[in-house]
């Protein structure tokens, strides 16, 4: 950053220049940092709305009432008999 001197030196390089016209450009100079930060701020919204609007998922999720297809698992019937043990032959 500038220090006081350099700031001295350029404000005496400005007066030089610009003269009578000093504060004509420093009020356009102060608009276009004006103009500058509104359009930074604008592009920095739209960044933030795209990345919101993509991190939100748009397809809708279907109701209850509106899904067609319903599964049906076989039932479990519990075996009314104690298994039966077989007998294994070894040769």
């Amino acid at each position: 950053m500038p220090g006081g001197y350099e700031m001295i030196i350029v404000g005496i390089i400005a007066l030089l220049l610009f003269g009578k016209r000093l504060p004509e450009v420093a009020r356009s100079l102060g608009k276009g940092i004006v103009e500058f930060k509104k359009g930074v701020s604008g592009i920095e919204d739209e960044v933030n709305q795209a990345s919101y609007s993509h991190s939100q998922p748009e397809t809708p999720r279907p109701k209850p009432e509106e899904r067609s297809e319903e599964f049906t698992a076989p039932k479990f019937e519990v075996p009314s008999s104690e298994p039966k043990e077989e007998k294994s032959e070894q040769a």
